[in-house]
């Protein structure tokens, strides 16, 4: 048997050592890391008015990045609720997957506030949006 005979001898034992191995090879999937926030489901409900708007007002609204004529959504008092509902911001079907959680939780350009992702603040929006994001 020449060289050539038994490098292609060598090859074909290769690959098909590797094709019968593939069923059981393992492996760990890596995912990335989960920044959802477990939601307390017997949590009482949210109120959007007492709860929700004066996140927005002492963080948002008050800098005038998210009121009339600021970035949007206008986040102020009278125009929130509106504007989160009838713009997109919201997913009630799948809450931590909503553009507003998204952003506050830093998976968009920056997170919001500015300052970082408040797991708190986080925790009570997510609750809200989850409970039906309720303007109540």
């Amino acid at each position: 048997m020449n060289l050539q005979h038994l490098s292609s001898a060598f090859a074909v034992l290769f690959i098909l050592l590797l094709i019968s191995g593939l069923p059981s090879c393992q492996y760990e999937e890596i995912l990335p890391p989960d920044n959802e926030i477990p939601i307390d489901t017997t949590a009482p409900p949210i109120s959007f008015s007492d709860e929700i708007i004066p996140i927005f007002t002492a963080t948002c609204s008050i800098s005038s990045c998210h009121s009339l004529g600021g970035v949007a959504p206008d986040l102020s008092p009278s125009s929130a609720y509106t504007e989160l509902t009838t713009k997109g911001f919201l997913d009630l079907n799948d809450p931590a997957q909503s553009e507003l959680y998204q952003w506050l939780i830093g998976n968009r350009r920056f997170p919001m506030p500015l300052d970082g992702p408040d797991q708190e603040l986080n925790r009570l929006v997510l609750t809200w949006i989850t409970q039906g994001a309720l303007d109540n």
